[in-house]
């Protein structure tokens, strides 16, 4: 059988697992595999709770069935693994989700199969830990009986201007055919083109520098904020003067959250350490990061108390909780150490994101968002995350949620430059 006619298993239907089952299931049979059962019965309700995925892009899936029965796996011939890749307490990469769905595979994995990884990890992962789950748990022999690929996933969730189709792709195999075997496949559906990497360990490191590299890239404007603000200085008009020279880069300092930029580089510094190399970079820049939510707790604490605004039971709003604009994902938000750290000064937090579902922060977080904010009753607002929702209510409709003595702290220059107490 030609690998153009077996039949894919995508294992892990979020963010990233679902558009491309979606998009090969137009044309090819698809096998969209998730554990949580009510994960599959919304998809077969032609719901995405994701949002990445419309009905209508459900139903154009002509060839894609929804499965949770594991053994449902064994009809196809190339599986593709998607789930996530986080971090642990401890900021250790957490594999466990990829070891579980390894061993789903490796119970199904047959002679000339083809598994192919997309989650993040370090260079060498796939080969070191992955590949002998799969060995175990098949009794086969890499190489020989099976076969794997490595291409990275370029989601950007909420991004309707760059989709799957219209991202690159970096592919990779085991062997030389395998590697081309990939390509093919991926360019089959990628109408921006693949990137053949010289092997899996190299197509590894790629996708874990290019988070790697934006996550120090913002951790620079963070501390440019820091001190800006300590001169007196407007951090945005900086950046939009300095951005007049051809080669600046147009970053911005705000919260990193989300499932990349500040999960990505603990991977490659885990990996650093393993082999005896101690990164100083890259730490610091997750350590500047990593500390935004409590530099910014404290500068709104401080705005409070020169208002004359008693900290310690003040209402204070805070707007957004996903961990970027205009979507509902919630994965590694930091506004929550925003809002836990504002607890520990002893102020009741609100939290309003209509983005968001109220069963989804609370499973996640314990936080239970508010509909809608009251007009008048808050002592702080802190506009957290750029929704257009908030961008549409201005200046005087965000201010009238405050009380007549208020701050008002735009982290994201949602409003006019003068119109809040604090920017970022």
């Amino acid at each position: 059988m030609s690998d153009h006619e077996k039949k894919i298993a995508i294992i892990g239907l979020g963010y990233v697992g679902l558009p491309l089952a979606v998009e090969f299931g137009k044309t090819r049979p698809v096998i969209g595999f998730d554990i949580q059962a009510d994960r599959i019965e919304a998809l077969l309700a032609g719901r995405d709770r994701t949002l990445e995925v419309s009905g209508d892009e459900l139903r154009d899936a002509v060839f894609l069935s929804f499965t949770s029965d594991p053994a449902d796996l064994s009809a196809a011939g190339i599986y593709i693994v998607t789930v996530p890749t986080p971090i642990d307490s401890h900021k250790r990469p957490n594999l466990s989700p990829l070891i579980r769905a390894s061993e789903t595979v490796a119970k199904v994995l047959k002679r000339g199969d083809i598994v192919i990884y997309e989650s993040t990890v370090y260079p060498g992962a796939t080969e070191e830990e992955c590949v002998p789950v799969l060995e175990r748990g098949s009794e086969l022999i890499f190489n020989r009986d099976f076969f794997v690929g490595y291409s990275p996933e370029r989601i950007n969730p909420g991004d309707k201007s760059h989709r799957l189709r219209d991202i690159r792709k970096v592919t990779s195999g085991s062997t030389h055919e395998v590697a081309e075997a990939v390509d093919r496949l991926y360019a089959s559906i990628i109408t921006a083109g693949t990137y053949k990497a010289e092997n899996i360990r190299v197509a590894e490191a790629a996708k874990v520098i290019e988070n790697t590299q934006r996550d120090l890239n913002i951790a620079l404007v963070n501390e440019l904020a820091i001190i800006f603000n300590k001169m007196g200085l407007d951090t945005e008009a900086v950046l939009k003067a300095a951005g007049t020279k051809w080669n600046f880069l147009p970053f911005r300092p705000g919260l990193v959250g989300g499932h990349c930029i500040g999960v990505d580089p603990y991977y490659l510094t885990h990996k650093a350490e393993a082999i005896g190399y101690h990164p100083q970079v890259i730490l610091a820049g997750r350590r500047i990061n990593d500390g935004m939510g409590a530099y910014i707790a404290g500068q709104l604490v401080k705005a409070m108390l020169k208002r004359r605004i008693q900290v310690d039971g003040a209402r204070v709003l805070i707007l957004g909780l996903a961990f970027k604009e205009n979507c509902p994902d919630l994965r590694n938000t930091r506004v929550v150490d925003v809002i836990s750290e504002l607890r520990e000064y002893g102020a009741q937090v609100d939290v309003h994101d209509p983005w968001v579902a109220t069963e989804a922060a609370v499973e996640e977080f314990g936080l239970t968002p508010v509909a809608t904010p009251q007009v008048g009753a808050y002592d702080g607002i802190v506009v957290a995350v750029a929704h257009d929702v908030f961008r549409a209510r201005g200046t005087e409709g965000l201010r009238a949620l405050g009380k007549p003595n208020h701050v008002i702290y735009d982290l994201k220059y949602v409003l006019p430059v003068g119109a809040s107490d604090l920017r970022l």
